[in-house]
């Protein structure tokens, strides 16, 4: 048993982007079981207050939460400026905020566009760039961008949406070789179908069983399913790993028919 202090993150402190619902929260909360102080954020400050405590419960953590609109650049460099000053210290940073607009390619509108590469890729790279120098100083930290299975694979009308998880991959490989020699890892989760609200929000109920269908398992996933993939990445227990893409989906890109 004793292999699983490998998993450990007492003394660590994660920020947590979409942290008050779904993926996030489960994550925040696997972390915080695990030993780490936590910092969520979103855009509801009610929503993060409740998330928090569920969070938190049980556990002898510290967490705070911070309103933030990563849509906005500015909001960024706050969350990661807050996160700084209360907590002292980042070491692990989940890149975990997005969205989805879907529209077929010559649909598109400019304002839809410049929103998803806003929250879904440049925030990452704001904040990434912000927390990564007191990580160098440490000479120990974890970058985990969420990606999904539809940066490896495509579906109708997801152009905006896939193009900036294709980029997250991208970035993640670049930025691993650029940190590598400071102990930091870099690297993607890629989710398959998640019952979380974003895909709760926008698809039917016919393309959610087909979803389901298309996967191995025959099921969409339970948000706790990321807890044990994004500790792997955040602990010890993945030091090795870096500028790779973990997919989590269910089987789903086994599929080619």
């Amino acid at each position: 048993m004793e292999n699983l202090s490998m998993f450990d993150l007492s003394g660590r402190v994660a920020l947590v982007t979409g942290g008050s619902k779904g993926l996030g929260k489960a994550m925040a909360r696997g972390f915080a079981l695990a030993g780490a102080d936590v910092v969520i954020s979103s855009r509801n400050q009610q929503e993060l207050e409740n998330a928090l405590s569920q969070i938190l419960e049980g556990t002898k953590q510290r967490g705070i939460t911070v309103v933030t609109d990563l849509a906005r650049r500015s909001d960024a460099l706050a969350l990661a400026r807050t996160s700084l000053e209360k907590m002292g210290r980042v070491d692990i940073l989940v890149n975990n905020a997005g969205t989805n607009i879907p529209s077929s390619i010559d649909q598109v509108r400019d304002e839809d566009w410049d929103r998803v590469l806003e929250l879904n890729l440049s925030a990452c790279m704001v904040l990434t760039r912000a927390l990564v120098p007191q990580m160098k100083e440490r000479r120990w930290g974890r970058v985990i961008h969420i990606s999904s299975v539809l940066g490896l694979g495509s579906k109708a009308a997801r152009n905006a949406y896939s193009a900036t998880k294709s980029a997250l991959i991208g970035l993640a490989r670049a930025s691993a070789l650029d940190l590598g020699p400071y102990g930091i890892t870099v690297n993607c989760i890629a989710p398959g179908p998640f019952l979380t609200d974003l895909p709760l929000r926008i698809l039917s109920q016919e393309e959610k069983e087909t979803f389901a269908k298309q996967t191995a398992l025959g099921r969409w996933g339970d948000p706790g399913e990321l807890v044990g993939p994004a500790l792997l990445l955040a602990s010890n227990a993945g030091s090795y790993i870096t500028g790779s893409t973990l997919l989590v989906d269910g089987g789903t890109l086994a599929r080619t028919l």
